[in-house]
C-alpha cells in the first residue's frame, strides 16, 4: 500500500461509525449459504432469491417466536439487484424478483418488529457478477439504502484491490455516517487481507465496522466448521482484544438444520459461535426446519451466554492429546462459559478433571448444563467427569460468588489496544 492511500484512509478514521448499534452480536437469519445465486424463479420458485424468499423468512422469524430470542434481523446477500443501474446510477432491485422493490420489503419487515440487512462490494461487480459499488457510487448507494430504509450493510471485496478496498471502506463508514440513519455495517476487509496482522489493522477496523469477516466463506460441511474454528482460536490471542460490544469477530454462519451436520455436530456449532461471541445469522430453511435444529438454535442459555453484555469473545484453554479441548468465556455478574469439545471420532471420551485446574479460583459452583438442563454443586477441588460424545460438547453456565482468576495486561502506551497474554495460571480478561 502507497503512502497517500495509508494518509488518506487514517484520515477518514476520524468519521469513525457512530451508530450505536450491535451492543451484543446480531442475531437474525441470511441468505447465502443455503440459496447462494439462485434466481431461476420459474423453476425454483420457492427457493430463488426474490422478495418471497424472503417475507416467508420474515413470517417464520416473527411468528414461530424467534424474534422474540432476537433472532431480527433478514439479510438479503448477493444477487438481489437488476444487471444494470438505473438511469440516474442507482442500484435498484431486479424488477421480476422484486417487483415491489427494496423499500417495500423493508416496510414488511418493519411492521413485524424485525429489520431488513442488504449486500454490496466494493468493486466493479459483486461475486455473483451484478453491479459493484466503485469508489464513485459509494455516497449514492449509502443514501440508497438509507432511502430504502435498510438495517444493515454487508460489504464484499470482489473485483477490487488492496487500494481501491483501504479507500472504500472508510468512505463507506462515513457516507453511512452521513445518512444519518442507523444502518449497521458489516466489513468483508480483513478476509481479503488475510485476516491477520500486519495486513489487518484491526483498532482502525473496530473504528469503521460493527462487525468483519475474517475467514472465507462457511459451507455445508463438518470441514468447513471446523476449519474456521481452527482458524479462530489458533489466531485468539490477535482477534480477542479486538472484540467488544458494537465491534465483532465474524466466522460466519449457521448452518444448523442444513444438510452437512449431524445433531452432535449441530450443538457443537452452537455452542462454539456462543463462546466467540459470534453473530448468530441462520443460513437455513425455516419453513421446513427439523424440531431437533429449532430446539438448538432456539436455546435459550446459549443465546444468554451468546449475548453477554460484557461481550468478551472467549478462548481455547486446553487443547489434550486426547482429542478434548476446553474453551472457556468470562459472563457478566461473575459467572461463566465452560465448554467440552471433543475432536475425536471413535466413541463418547470421559474427561476426568477438576474446576481448580481449569483455573477457577476457591470455592462453591454451581453449574448447569445448558443441553440438559441438568444443575449440580461443585467446590473447585471436587474432580468430575464429562462424557462428550465424538464431534460433540458438553457446554456449562457457571456460576459462583468468586471469579475466575484473570489478570489484566494492556500493551505499552495509552492509545493501544488491550491485549490477552496467558500468565502462569491465569485466563486474562478484558474488562
Amino acid at each position: 500500500m502507497n503512502q497517500p492511500v495509508i494518509i488518506l484512509a487514517l484520515a477518514l478514521c476520524a468519521s469513525a461509525l457512530d451508530n450505536g448499534l450491535m451492543s451484543t452480536p446480531p442475531m437474525g437469519w441470511l441468505a447465502w449459504e443455503r440459496y447462494r445465486c439462485d434466481i431461476d424463479c420459474e423453476n425454483d420458485p420457492k427457493n430463488c432469491i426474490s422478495e418471497k424468499l424472503f417475507m416467508d423468512m420474515a413470517d417464520r422469524l416473527s411468528e414461530d417466536g424467534w424474534r422474540e430470542l432476537g433472532y431480527v434481523y433478514v439479510n438479503i446477500d448477493d444477487c438481489w439487484s437488476s444487471k444494470q443501474r438505473d438511469k440516474d446510477g442507482r442500484l435498484q432491485a431486479d424488477p421480476k424478483r422484486f417487483p415491489g422493490g427494496i423499500k417495500k420489503l423493508a416496510d414488511y419487515l418493519h411492521i413485524r418488529g424485525l429489520k431488513l440487512g442488504i449486500y454490496g462490494d466494493m468493486g466493479t461487480h459483486t461475486c455473483g457478477g451484478y453491479p459493484g459499488t466503485t469508489l464513485d457510487k459509494i455516497e449514492l448507494d449509502a443514501n440508497t439504502f438509507a432511502e430504502w430504509e435498510v438495517d444493515m450493510f454487508k460489504f464484499d471485496g470482489c473485483y477490487s484491490n488492496a487500494t481501491v478496498q483501504a479507500q472504500g471502506y472508510p468512505l463507506m463508514t462515513k457516507a453511512l455516517n452521513a445518512t444519518g440513519r442507523p444502518i449497521a455495517y458489516s466489513c468483508s476487509w480483513p478476509a481479503y487481507q488475510g485476516g491477520l496482522p500486519p495486513k489487518v489493522n484491526y483498532t482502525q477496523l473496530g473504528e469503521l465496522c460493527n462487525l468483519w469477516r475474517n475467514y472465507g466463506d462457511i459451507q455445508d460441511s463438518w470441514d468447513s466448521v471446523m476449519s474456521i474454528v481452527d482458524w479462530f482460536f489458533e489466531n485468539q490471542d490477535v482477534l480477542i482484544p479486538f472484540a467488544e460490544p458494537g465491534k465483532w469477530n465474524d466466522p460466519d454462519m449457521l448452518i444448523i438444520g442444513d444438510f452437512g451436520l449431524s445433531m452432535e455436530q449441530s450443538r457443537s456449532q452452537m455452542a462454539l459461535w456462543a463462546i466467540m461471541a459470534a453473530p448468530l445469522f441462520m443460513s437455513n430453511d425455516l419453513r421446513t426446519l427439523s424440531s431437533g435444529a429449532r430446539v438448538i438454535l432456539q436455546n435459550k442459555m446459549i443465546i444468554s451466554i451468546n449475548q453477554d453484555p460484557l461481550g468478551i469473545q472467549g478462548r481455547r484453554i486446553l487443547k489434550e492429546k486426547s482429542g478434548i479441548q476446553i474453551f472457556q468465556r468470562p459472563l457478566s455478574k461473575n459467572t461463566s462459559a465452560l465448554l467440552f469439545f471433543s475432536r475425536r471420532a471413535d466413541m463418547p471420551y470421559r474427561y476426568k478433571t477438576s474446576l481448580a485446574k481449569l483455573n477457577y479460583t476457591t470455592g462453591s459452583y454451581k453449574v448447569i448444563d445448558v443441553y440438559t438442563f441438568k444443575s449440580l454443586e461443585l467446590k473447585d477441588s471436587t474432580e468430575f467427569v464429562v462424557s462428550v460424545n465424538p464431534s460433540g460438547v458438553v457446554m456449562w453456565y457457571v456460576t459462583a460468588p468468586a471469579k475466575l482468576n484473570t489478570r489484566l495486561y494492556f500493551r505499552d502506551g495509552l492509545d493501544q489496544a488491550p491485549v490477552r497474554e496467558q500468565v502462569q495460571n491465569d485466563i486474562p480478561v478484558l474488562l
